[in-house]
């Protein structure tokens, strides 16, 4: 009679990948939580950080958590829906997809237009212009960074409104522009490099939607040159169809 083989044994950190898989379907971390760290997880399940790793990096082949440099893993969040069209807000996009808005000014600065920017803005080449630089959140989590242009002299006091309220469309109220519309937006796609991984959080070559665009006042005079990168997998663009005149 001959022994039966032994039963193979799980690898460990495959029952720490299904452990944490049933945390996740039992609602103990929800879409866009942060899981504990590596040396937390090595705690709790009594493991080395390598097959901590091992067991999130498994997860992350299913989609189930998403590893974002130097702010943690955190539990895999559907993409944004982001409307494009004649009237961008980003803060009321946001709301409306039931997620919590923010903007966060990283510089600002008027200096002279670029030929580029000259020419979206209709300003004469070395014009005066304020550029402000910043990210876009959605609880917490950065979907995208910005550059956008604005001619500084019809609207002096551009830069002062825009760190006290960090809103575009709130600026430029305060500077008497009530209402706004996109002229064009054209959407590209790219990879990130390293300036973009470190503002998004992603890594080094992870996809992103540049998108390139100009603002019209209601004289039709332009207000806005925007540049903006949104990571990839956290935002879903979708451009609005326009009615035929």
């Amino acid at each position: 009679m001959t022994d039966a083989p032994a039963p193979s044994k799980t690898p460990l950190w495959k029952s720490i990948a299904t452990a944490l898989t049933e945390d996740i379907a039992a609602g103990r971390y929800r879409p866009g939580d942060k899981l504990p760290t590596e040396a937390q997880l090595s705690a709790r399940f009594g493991v080395n950080r390598h097959t901590i790793r091992r067991a999130l990096s498994d997860m992350a082949d299913q989609q189930l958590v998403l590893s974002r440099r130097g702010a943690g893993v955190f539990v895999h969040q559907p993409p944004t829906d982001y409307p494009i069209g004649a009237r961008v807000r980003f803060h009321q996009n946001i709301r409306a997809a039931g997620r919590l808005p923010a903007r966060e000014i990283l510089t600002l600065e008027t200096r002279a237009a670029d030929a580029e920017e000259a020419e979206a803005l209709r300003l004469p080449p070395g014009a005066p212009v304020h550029v402000c630089t910043g990210l876009s959140l959605a609880d917490g989590t950065a979907l995208a960074y910005f550059r956008s242009v604005f001619p500084a002299e019809s609207l002096p006091d551009m830069a002062k409104h825009l760190m006290r309220l960090s809103s575009v469309t709130k600026a430029l109220k305060a500077c008497g522009i009530d209402d706004y519309t996109r002229a064009s937006t054209r959407i590209t796609a790219q990879r990130a490099d390293a300036t973009l991984a470190l503002h998004l959080q992603c890594r080094e070559g992870d996809p992103v939607l540049r998108t390139l665009s100009v603002s019209l006042a209601p004289d039709g005079q332009p207000v806005e040159y925007g540049r903006t990168w949104f990571s990839g997998d956290r935002v879903t663009l979708t451009v609005a169809e326009t009615s035929p005149d």
